[in-house]
């Protein structure tokens, strides 16, 4: 096998988190004994791709331009093998309104919700429009972008006072804004990985942010935020949060790896959120801990995955 290539960075909002998944996949792939490069999307790409094609490239790229299917487009042009969820199934995924569809069409549960972009806000009259959303959905809401990741853009909303700005949030990272029915729960995330011999959901993480919102901060910030892992479940809903995981990922057609995030209400009943087809990898991302949670080595869980798109582009 030659050389794996590791993309980072980008120009998405998501740019840094990017950089430092990007950075500990590598050195962890470079700890099994791979040879590995990394590198960011730039105009010198495709050229570098035709001339000094790698055996494999691992997209570690986040937000719209990383997620939305579009560079795994370019990588199957030039044939070249990748780790990661097909173009149309990245294309679902990353739409959390489609997403959700498709989920609940699974006979998945998912909240209620209304997607709208700013356009209809505008030619209707805003107020109009969110007292509409009010009644339809009741308080309180969450408010986020349709197509981001890492809670950029995601308000909670308890009264209709705060809807002005939570909109007008979510609209500075997307022209189209999901409002969905707050759920009041345990979040937890569960990762599911294939590497070859079948998806197997990982143990859930459970997620108890300081602030009671899981925003960028949260994510992101050392301390922020309490995980437990596995998550303090009993044995129906740790079955159960696996099962809804493993039908989300099979239902939007992932591939290789994907992160399910949920809530558990205190009926017991398990609500889908959204799915992750490129799922953080640094010090403070919940798909890592779940690896070694399960007893697993990151390097080796990453190497596994590697050889299983290796495979699938030789065949």
């Amino acid at each position: 096998m030659s050389s794996i290539l590791v993309l980072a960075g980008g120009l998405s909002h998501e740019r840094d988190v990017s950089l430092r998944s990007g950075r500990r996949v590598a050195e962890a792939l470079r700890g099994t004994g791979l040879d590995v490069l990394e590198r960011d999307v730039d105009a010198s790409l495709l050229g570098m791709l035709r001339t000094e094609a790698p055996s494999c490239v691992v997209p570690m790229l986040h937000g719209e331009t990383g997620e939305d299917g579009a560079i795994r487009e370019v990588l199957e042009l030039l044939d070249v093998p990748y780790v990661g969820a097909p173009p149309a199934s990245c294309r679902t995924a990353f739409d959390k309104p489609v997403a959700k569809a498709v989920a609940e069409r699974a006979g998945i549960l998912t909240p209620a919700s209304v997607c709208l972009p700013a356009e209809t806000f505008r030619e209707l009259g805003a107020a109009d429009v969110m007292a509409a959303l009010v009644s339809r959905l009741g308080l309180p809401l969450m408010v986020k972008p349709a197509k981001s990741g890492s809670a950029l853009g995601c308000s909670v909303v308890h009264t209709a006072e705060e809807l002005p700005s939570a909109m007008v949030n979510a609209f500075a990272y997307g022209e189209v804004a999901l409002l969905e029915r707050f759920i009041d729960g345990l979040e937890v995330a569960v990762p599911v990985i294939d590497d070859g011999s079948g998806p197997r959901a990982l143990p859930a993480v459970a997620i108890e942010p300081d602030g009671g919102v899981y925003d960028y901060t949260a994510r992101y910030t050392a301390g922020s935020t309490e995980f437990s892992v596995p998550a303090p479940l009993s044995v129906e809903l740790t079955e159960e949060v696996a099962r809804v995981a493993l039908l989300a990922h099979e239902a939007l057609g992932l591939r290789d790896v994907s992160r399910s995030d949920l809530i558990v209400d205190a009926e017991g009943r398990v609500w889908f959120l959204e799915v992750n087809v490129a799922p953080g990898f640094t010090e403070t991302s919940t798909v890592p801990l779940s690896i070694q949670a399960a007893g697993l080595d990151l390097g080796k869980v990453c190497a596994s995955l590697v050889h299983a798109a290796v495979t699938r582009g030789r065949n």
